[in-house]
């Protein structure tokens, strides 16, 4: 008959046996392809989840001197679709909706007569390349509070001219350096960056970066969460 510490050990034992074997059961089930899906939706979801209660709304991503910029001429050109989508500048406004007190239709003047700020900062893309940039623009949270946003809304979502659309966590979108980007280098941007208005958000990787900006939206519920994020990427993904 075996006695109460032996059969302590052997309990103890099988949970240790099983904690080992327990990397090896889940790459199992990965091999199973109707858990393929599921599971990877699940532990992107559980990475998108944990990285927003980790986000530090007060730190600052690394900003770099003026002898530390890649040329601009080096400054990647990177789209989804075109290169430019023909937008009519003359004509450009971004129209605004959703939680705000004051919807309607912005002019580049009006966002350009909010504070402007500078800031060399890196652009890191999800392809693995990454170079450090000067931008400016007015900060989102400047123009969020001139409409009359309600910032306990969780979502910033954009639409753009060549039907690329993105969201952002009103986190994210309050943050210091998150900017609606209308100069590249000290120059208007080119149209190819994003004219004549994008996002720059130092804290996300490049794909949250929006360009060539139509319509914003203030809001809740997300029936889109972003072009690559539909995809089966990251919805979170800060850096």
């Amino acid at each position: 008959m075996d006695s109460p510490t032996s059969e302590k050990k052997f309990k103890s034992m099988n949970r240790r046996e099983l904690l080992k074997l327990t990397p090896i059961l889940a790459l199992g089930a990965f091999a199973i392809p109707k858990l393929q899906e599921p599971l990877l939706k699940a532990g992107l979801g559980f990475s998108d989840w944990a990285s927003d209660k980790l986000f530090r709304t007060g730190h600052l991503a690394q900003t770099f001197a003026d002898s530390e910029l890649t040329p601009f001429e080096k400054f990647p050109i990177n789209d989804y679709d075109v290169d430019d989508p023909g937008v009519d500048f003359d004509k450009w406004t971004l129209t605004v909706a959703g939680s705000v007190q004051k919807p309607g239709d912005y002019t580049l003047a009006q966002i350009r007569a909010l504070p402007k700020f500078t800031q060399n900062t890196r652009h890191v893309c999800v392809e693995g390349w990454d170079v450090v940039g000067r931008f400016s623009g007015a900060r989102l949270s400047d123009f969020l509070q001139a409409i009359g946003a309600d910032t306990t809304a969780r979502f910033v979502y954009v639409e753009c001219a060549d039907d690329y659309y993105e969201s952002l966590d009103m986190a994210t979108a309050l943050h210091p350096q998150t900017l609606l980007c209308y100069d590249m280098y000290d120059q208007p941007l080119t149209r190819e960056h994003g004219a004549p208005l994008r996002l720059t958000v130092p804290t996300k990787i490049g794909y949250k970066q929006a360009k060539y900006l139509t319509d914003l939206k203030v809001t809740n519920v997300l029936q889109k969460v972003g072009y690559w994020e539909d995809q089966g990427y990251s919805g979170f993904y800060g850096l």
